[in-house]
This record gives structure tokens, sequence and C-alpha cells, in this order.
């Protein structure tokens, strides 16, 4: 559960991401409702985009990847597509997006920050916990932080103890 849809993959590979859910609800290829939010967002915040699983056009890119890094965003989720993947991963900003684009984006709004959205099938509110790497992403919300902290640390001991157990080449 909280684990977004595979189709939503790492732009920018081997940057991770952890901070808390800033959701953004906006038209295909159109970014004025993340440029608004930007204005809105505090360090630590991840931008997490539904931009209605369209990939023909992006709405994000190296100017917003800029922005968000000089506001200390944590990193990117789009539902939809995003472009120059190489400045964005030279910058250091994980960017995680169903597609990629060259289509530049739209500024016609509307838009909706902060108010709970569907991204990769999974719901995200505010201040919830998202987490991303190589592997997908995970949503935790905000009042299960505290057992999903318990329970992943009792599956890496399990984890841990089988890999004990494995016999080694020597």
């Amino acid at each position: 559960m909280g684990v977004m849809h595979s189709a939503l993959r790492s732009v920018t590979l081997g940057l991770k991401m952890a901070g808390t859910v800033l959701p953004i609800n906006t038209r295909e290829g159109d970014n004025l409702a993340i440029h608004r939010a930007l204005d809105d967002a505090s360090e630590g915040d991840v931008l997490v985009i539904n931009a209605n699983s369209d990939t023909g056009r992006a709405c994000f890119g190296d100017i917003l990847g800029e922005i968000s890094i000089n506001r200390g965003i944590a990193g990117v989720v789009i539902d939809g597509a995003t472009r120059d993947i190489d400045e964005l991963l030279a910058m250091g900003l994980p960017v995680f997006a169903r597609g990629i684009s060259p289509a530049g984006p739209f500024k016609y709004g509307p838009g909706t920050i902060g108010a709970p959205v569907a991204c990769g099938n999974v719901v995200c509110h505010p201040g919830d916990a998202i987490l991303g790497d190589n592997d997908g992403i995970v949503v935790v919300p905000q009042g299960r932080i505290a057992a999903a902290l318990e329970r992943t640390a009792a599956q890496a001991n399990s984890e841990d103890y089988m890999r004990a157990l494995i016999p080694s080449r020597a």
C-alpha cells in the first residue's frame, strides 16, 4: 500500500528523495500551478504533481528545477512528463515522471495547490511522507509514519537475518 504505479520512474537515476508531500493538480502540459506552488513551498517539500498522466507535453524542466533547488525542494514527482533530464541530473534534483517529452509547457491554468491529489494511483495529502529511489516511490500517510518506521526496521532486521544464513563462497 502506498506504492506508486511503476510507470512513474526516476528520470535522474541514482538520486534519492525523501520529504513531505506538497500536492499540485494541473492540466496536461500546463505548469502555471507549479510556478505558483513554488511560492508556497517549504524546504524539504516534494512537489507531487497530477498532470493527468499525459506524456505528450512536459510540465517541468530545468528552469523550474533551478527554482526548486533554490527553494530547498527535496524532489519532484510528476504523473505526466518532464524534460531537460541532463540538466536536472546535473543540478542534483531527484525527479520522477511517467514520461519525457521535449515539448514545452503551457501557462494557462487553472490548477490547485495543497489539496489532495491522485498521483501514480496513490492519493497524496499535504504533509504525507514520500520517499523515492531507483526502485520506485512510496507514500506514507502522515498519521502512520511512526508505525511505518517500526515496520521498516523490523523488515530490515529480518532481511539481515536471512542474509546471514546464506552460505558464503569462500
